[in-house]
Parts: structure tokens; C-alpha cells; sequence
């Protein structure tokens, strides 16, 4: 959690440019005279208050959607891991939608910026909540992986390690990523 919100701090202050839209002065001059764009500051616990409204319709989805999931997964035979799968898509959705556009628009460090944010808030908040409610519920939550998945996420962190430590970010590494994930997506139907 403070991983987490040390990253928020950065993403607000000072390196916040990295996680804006970047489009030439000229053009964002004229865009804000053509539409007289005003952006008004608000405080935290406005912010606070817009993720709770934000966050409470995708438990309640999720919630929702998890009976269809499963009973279509009995249905299908397909892998349990399946409906995990979905249910994070639709978590991750926004960020994911967010990360592509920026790449489209060859702003490949704000999409990378954004997809950063997305994991840590994945490992410093979901994992924790997850770990927490598992213990208020006395139940026991499984974190383990099998020898597959552990071969996967290390050649995850291998390469994020490649793709972070340099400068800067290329087409060539985000493909590999891709094709990781593929990788993921066909060991799932796999076992």
C-alpha cells in the first residue's frame, strides 16, 4: 500500500506529465480557446468519493456477471481459470482502454506509465484487500501458482525488467509482452 501510494504521489506531483495527454502547444492553445476547457482543482475527499462511486458499480457488476460466468463454464467444460480471467478484464478495463489509446497516439511512456499504475494497484491494493477479507471471513486464500504459471510470471519479470530498466520503450518490447500474454491465454485451455 505505500509502494502504491508513493506511485500516486509521483503520478500527482512532480512527474504528473507523464501520465497527461501530450499534444503539441499550438493545438492545445486552440483547443482550449475553441472549447474554453477550464479545469477546476478539487480536493481528496472528492476524489476519494468519485473512485468509492467509481469502484461500487464494478463490484456490483462483477458480482452480477460471476453466476453467468460460471454456469457458462460448467457448461462449456472450459477452465475455472476462465472466469477469473474475465472478471479481471472488466476490472482492468479502463486502464487497459486508456494504455492502448495512448500507444495509438505513439505515446508508448504514457501508455506504459498507465499500465504501471494499473499493476501496482493490482499487487499494493487488490492482493492486500483480497488477504484481508480472507482473514475478517476465516477463509483460507490460496496465492500459490503451479509450475507453469511460476515459469510464466518469471519470464513476465524478466522481461519488465528489460523493458524498464531502458530509457525508453519500443514496439518490439510491447510485442514480446503480447506475446507472453498469448502465451497465458492458450496455457489456460491448455490444462
Amino acid at each position: 500500500m505505500a509502494l502504491y501510494g508513493l506511485f500516486l504521489t509521483i503520478q500527482t506531483g512532480s512527474h504528473r506529465a507523464y501520465f497527461r495527454i501530450s499534444r503539441p502547444a499550438e493545438e492545445a492553445k486552440s483547443a482550449r480557446r475553441k472549447w474554453r476547457i477550464v479545469h477546476e482543482v478539487y480536493s481528496v475527499p472528492y476524489h476519494v468519493l468519485l473512485l468509492l462511486a467509481y469502484m461500487a458499480p464494478l463490484v456490483i457488476l462483477s458480482l452480477q456477471l460471476a453466476v453467468p460466468i460460471d454456469f457458462t463454464i460448467r457448461v462449456l467444460g472450459a477452465p475455472v481459470a476462465v472466469a477469473g480471467f474475465l472478471i479481471a478484464m472488466l476490472v482492468l478495463a479502463p486502464e487497459s482502454l486508456g494504455a492502448v489509446r495512448a500507444a495509438l497516439a505513439n505515446d508508448l511512456q504514457r501508455s506504459v506509465n498507465i499500465l504501471l499504475g494499473s499493476v501496482l494497484a493490482t499487487i499494493g491494493l487488490t492482493i492486500p484487500a483480497v488477504l484481508t477479507f480472507g482473514l475478517l471471513a476465516r477463509k483460507t486464500i490460496i496465492l500459490g501458482l503451479d509450475p507453469v504459471d511460476t515459469t510464466l510470471l518469471s519470464l513476465t519479470l524478466v522481461l519488465s525488467t528489460m523493458t524498464f530498466s531502458s530509457s525508453r520503450t519500443n514496439a518490439l518490447l510491447g510485442a514480446v509482452h503480447l506475446l507472453l500474454f498469448f502465451a497465458y491465454l492458450l496455457l489456460i485451455f491448455q490444462r
